[in-house]
């Protein structure tokens, strides 16, 4: 039976529209360590998956989401620490309020120029559908399986 992880990742564009918030995963023990990622998380009992990703970033950047888009969903069998299986809706956040701090509890925030993101230590798999999320193009539905923390396959279709 598949019971994923469901969660949200978003990624923070800025007002010029060339850069990207992402945190770098410095927790010690974290299974992201070392990376650059987008901001989210685990969705809770009783959220949608709108709030969820505006809680998370409220958590995590102390900013109030004001535009979002969906622009695709993964399933990524097996992702987890412990071989769980997670699902992720990544959007992109076009505007918010708030002041972004310096860090959160998982690292150091900082913005990065989409043309760069390439140069940033980040999971081997996200290379494969980021340029998905940052094109103009439809919504895509991905799966991306994982063996031995590491991407095994990617496949995709766009809606749109």
């Amino acid at each position: 039976m598949f019971t994923p992880i469901i969660g949200t990742l978003g990624y923070v564009l800025s007002v010029d529209r060339q850069q990207v918030l992402l945190v770098h995963r410095t927790r010690e023990g974290d299974q992201h360590a070392g990376k650059w990622n987008g901001l989210g998380g685990k969705l809770e009992p009783g959220e949608d998956i709108y709030t969820c990703l505006c809680r998370e970033l409220w958590e995590e950047a102390g900013i109030e989401v004001t535009a979002a888009r969906l622009r695709g969903t993964i399933s990524w069998p097996g992702f987890g620490a412990g071989g769980e299986d997670w699902f992720g809706f990544v959007f992109v956040v076009d505007a918010y309020t708030g002041t972004i701090p310096e860090r959160n509890d998982d690292g150091p925030l900082a913005w990065h120029d989409l043309d760069a993101l390439a140069d940033l230590p980040m999971w081997a798999g996200d290379r494969h559908w980021l340029p998905l999320v940052f094109a103009d193009g439809p919504v895509f539905h991905g799966v991306m399986p994982y063996v031995d923390g590491a991407p095994a396959s990617w496949s995709y279709t766009t809606v749109g």
